[in-house]
C-alpha cells in the first residue's frame, strides 16, 4: 500500500516520479456529461508549472497535459479518465552527490526506513512534483463544481512576517507571490530575493476561501468536512499546519464572541458572523469556507547543513540544482486543487444520502 488513492467517489489516483518520463492521474467517479477539455486543465497546470517568474525554480516543464481516456467531445464520458504529464527537464545528476546522504527537512530519512531503499533524484515518489497530478485533478472537479457554482479562491495571505493588509481578489494573478495586495506582494518578492541570495528559503501561509458551497456537506463524526480537508491539506508535503474560520484565535475568546449568531437574509438561514469559517459539526452551513494552511521554507537550500549518511557517519550536505527559495506562489493552485478534489467529493456523497438538499 502506497496510499496513492484519494476520495470515495471522485477518486483519484497519482503515479510516478519527479525524474522519471512522467507523472499522470486516473480519476474514477466523475460523473458524464461534464464538459472538459485539455485547455481547462492546463490553465491551472500553468499556474502551478516551475520557471514562471523568478521566485521560483528555474528548472523548465511545460506540464503539458494529455488527456488519455474519459473525455469525448469536449465532455466526460463517465468512465476514469487518465491524464499524463510528460518530464522533460529533470537533471538526475544534480543529486548524485546526496545519493547516500540525507538531507535535512526531506522525507530521504524516513523514505528509507519505509522501504529500505529510496529514489534521490529529486525525492522520488515524495517529490513535489506529484502535486502536478492533483493539479490536474483539481481542473477537472472545478468543472463539477461550477455546475454548483461553488468558487475557490486562494491566495498567499504571508512570507515571512510580511502580511497582506488588504484582500483584493482582482489581485491574486497580477503578481508573482499571487497575494491579494498589490504593496505587500512588493515587500513579498524583494524579501524571497533576499533570502534566496543567501542561499535559503522562507514559509508563509496561503488563505482559501471556497463560495457558494451548498449547507449539509461532511459528516457528523469521523469524516467530518473539515477533517477531510485537513486530511487533503496535509497530504501536501510542504503544509505544516491548518486553521478554519477564527483557528487559534478562538482560544483568546469567550463563547459570546465565538459563537456566530443565526439570521434569516433573503429567505434563507444563515449566520451574521463567519468564525466558524462555514463548517457546524463537521457539516457546511452554507457560508464562506475560510481556512489557512502553513506552508514550510522549502528544504532544499544551497547552504551547507550537517547531517549523516546512510551509515551514520556524520558528513555535510549542499543541495545542487534549481528550487524555490518560496513555495507559497506554486502551492495556491495546489491548495485551491485538494479542495476541489475533496469538495467534488463531498458533493456526490450528500448526492447519494439526501439529493434533495443540493437542489
Amino acid at each position: 500500500m502506497s496510499g496513492s488513492t484519494f476520495g470515495k467517489i471522485f477518486r483519484m489516483t497519482t503515479f510516478g516520479e519527479s525524474h522519471g518520463p512522467g507523472i499522470g492521474v486516473v480519476i474514477d467517479g466523475v460523473p458524464p456529461r461534464v464538459p472538459l477539455t485539455e485547455e481547462d486543465v492546463q490553465k491551472d497546470l500553468d499556474r502551478r508549472r516551475p520557471g514562471q517568474s523568478k521566485i521560483t525554480t528555474q528548472r523548465q516543464e511545460d506540464d503539458k497535459v494529455e488527456i488519455l481516456s474519459g473525455v469525448f467531445e469536449g465532455m466526460t464520458t463517465g468512465a476514469p479518465i487518465g491524464m499524463l504529464i510528460r518530464n522533460t527537464d529533470q537533471r538526475s545528476k544534480d543529486y548524485s552527490n546526496i545519493k547516500d546522504v540525507f538531507r535535512p527537512g526531506h522525507a530521504d530519512y524516513t523514505f528509507f526506513k519505509k522501504y529500505g531503499f529510496r529514489d534521490y533524484r529529486g525525492g522520488g515518489r515524495a517529490s513535489g512534483r506529484e502535486t502536478v497530478c492533483r493539479v490536474a485533478a483539481g481542473a477537472v472537479a472545478k468543472e463539477f463544481l461550477d455546475q454548483f457554482s461553488v468558487k475557490i479562491i486562494a491566495y498567499t495571505l504571508s512570507v515571512g512576517g510580511i502580511k497582506a493588509k488588504t484582500i483584493d481578489y482582482s489581485a491574486i494573478e497580477q503578481n508573482i507571490v499571487r497575494c491579494p495586495d498589490m504593496q505587500a506582494a512588493e515587500e513579498m518578492v524583494q524579501y524571497i530575493q533576499k533570502v534566496r541570495m543567501d542561499c535559503d528559503s522562507v514559509g508563509g501561509v496561503v488563505e482559501a476561501v471556497v463560495k457558494g458551497c451548498p449547507a449539509g456537506l461532511g459528516d457528523p463524526v469521523f469524516d467530518k468536512l473539515n477533517a477531510r480537508l485537513a486530511y487533503a491539506l496535509m497530504s501536501i508535503g510542504t503544509i505544516r499546519g491548518i486553521e478554519f474560520g477564527t483557528g487559534f484565535k478562538a482560544t483568546e475568546m469567550k463563547a459570546s464572541e465565538h459563537n456566530d449568531p443565526f439570521i434569516k437574509k433573503g429567505g434563507e438561514i444563515h449566520t451574521k458572523t463567519n468564525h466558524a469559517g462555514g463548517i457546524l459539526g463537521g457539516i457546511s452551513n452554507g457560508e464562506d469556507i475560510v481556512l489557512r494552511v502553513a506552508v514550510k521554507p522549502p528544504s532544499s537550500i544551497a547552504k551547507e547543513q550537517n547531517t549523516v549518511d546512510i551509515n551514520g557517519q556524520e558528513t555535510t550536505a549542499v543541495v545542487k540544482g534549481r528550487h524555490d527559495p518560496c513555495l507559497c506562489p506554486r502551492v495556491v493552485p495546489v491548495v485551491e486543487a485538494m479542495i476541489a478534489v475533496t469538495l467534488a467529493d463531498s458533493l456526490l456523497v450528500q448526492r447519494a444520502i439526501n439529493p434533495e438538499s443540493l437542489k
